[in-house]
């Protein structure tokens, strides 16, 4: 009869054997963790991140694909020697990790798939291509962001991205990722960390603004009208309820 039980224990929890070990860091984001793994490497190319934020978006990852099987993944982001996973409000850590770090293992472990695509590739070799009709002024912004700035980001699990700059206005601009793009700090490390920077060294810059997927600006406009809906309730004198 123990026996039996016990085979039955060992059935219904069965013991997961892993080749990879793996270390969870915290982030300044409490619904982000970045998984490092420093027997092995994510992505083939240096100082680059990926970030994914839909199933549609990750067709140009295998890995982000099947990460974002698992319930609860909100954003997966790939990088060099990291991988940072955002997480819904209402998901618990201690059911997630463990799925993501399996995950992680067989995938790296097996090899069946390539991380990322070559179509993804090939477009991150137009883009540095492009980048060599940069002007003096812009060259100087993105040597900044990637010898001052990004690496300070990319310890917290997150990474930013140059995207335009516009020299009549001075303004850069720039898109958060990973960790920090949803952080309740995010608004003071864009103003008061990378603006500031920018702003000592390059004269030309004066100002730094965030650029958002269409998602989130349509979620950031939702959060404000129930903002001010809550605001204008609660201005207006409480009338007793009627039957």
């Amino acid at each position: 009869m123990f026996t039996s039980f016990q085979n039955t224990l060992l059935r219904s929890n069965p013991i997961t054997k892993r080749f990879l070990s793996f270390k969870t860091l915290p982030t300044p984001n409490p619904n982000a963790l970045k998984f490092v793994s420093p027997e092995c490497s994510i992505i083939p190319i240096e100082n680059k991140t990926f970030e994914f934020t839909s199933t549609l978006q990750a067709v140009h990852s295998p890995l982000a694909l099947k990460i974002f099987k698992i319930p609860g993944v909100r954003s997966v982001m790939l990088g060099p020697d990291f991988l940072t996973v955002n997480k819904q409000d209402h998901i618990n850590w201690a059911n997630l990790r463990p799925e993501v770090v399996d995950l992680m293992d067989e995938f790296l472990t097996q090899k069946k798939d390539p991380v990322i695509t070559k179509d993804l590739l090939e477009q991150i070799n137009e883009e540095e291509l492009s980048s060599e009709n940069d002007t003096e002024t812009v060259a100087m912004i993105k040597e900044l962001i990637e010898t001052r700035i990004r690496p300070a980001i990319q310890d917290d699990g997150g990474d930013i991205e140059y995207k335009a700059f516009d020299e009549e206005t001075g303004t850069v601009f720039l898109k958060l990722q990973g960790a920090c793009k949803s952080c309740s700090s995010s608004e003071d490390t864009l103003k008061h960390g990378i603006e500031s920077m920018l702003k000592y060294y390059i004269e030309e810059v004066k100002e730094v603004v965030q650029i958002l997927d269409p998602e989130e600006e349509i979620a950031l406009k939702e959060f404000e009208k129930l903002e001010q809906s809550l605001m204008k309730n609660k201005s207006s004198p409480s009338v007793p309820p009627s039957l």
